[in-house]
């Protein structure tokens, strides 16, 4: 069997365990897998192979890592909008609760809300700037 060939099915093995396993690290191996094959098809020694495999599948997951690392927004997920999509919405609050609560209508159905820590509960136009459990963070506009 051509040493292309083995390459080739690694990298359909690196593939099909990417898919079972849900990570993306093990399809960029393949990817380096993928390149050693190209390397056998060029006829270049087996260490080069090897070497190529490497450098690629290494490379692409370091590249992966720092680009995906560098894009993280640093905002918690209950308060990241891209997450979710009620943050940075508008509500209005008729009135607050003795414990601080209000209930507030959203997207067609009541929450339960609360101000900000360190924020005083006034009645009127609020932005939600965070979701813990399924309570609505609000600020004054």
């Amino acid at each position: 069997m051509a040493n292309s060939t083995l390459w080739w099915l690694l990298a359909g093995v690196a593939v099909v365990l990417e898919l079972l396993s849900g990570t993306v690290y093990l399809l960029l191996v393949g990817i380096g897998l993928a390149a050693a094959a190209i390397a056998a098809h060029l006829g270049l020694a087996l260490t080069t192979q090897i070497v190529v495999a490497a450098l690629v599948g290494v490379g692409a997951v370091a590249l992966w890592y720092v680009t995906h690392r560098r894009g993280a927004s640093g905002v918690p997920s209950q308060a990241d909008p891209n997450l979710n999509l009620d943050v940075g919405e508008q509500v209005s609050v008729e009135e607050w609760n003795a414990d601080g609560t209000a209930v507030v209508r959203h997207r067609g159905a009541q929450w339960t809300a609360v101000v900000r820590p360190g924020a005083v509960p006034v009645p009127g136009l609020h932005r939600v700037v965070e979701i813990v459990g399924n309570r609505l963070v609000l600020e004054r506009i």
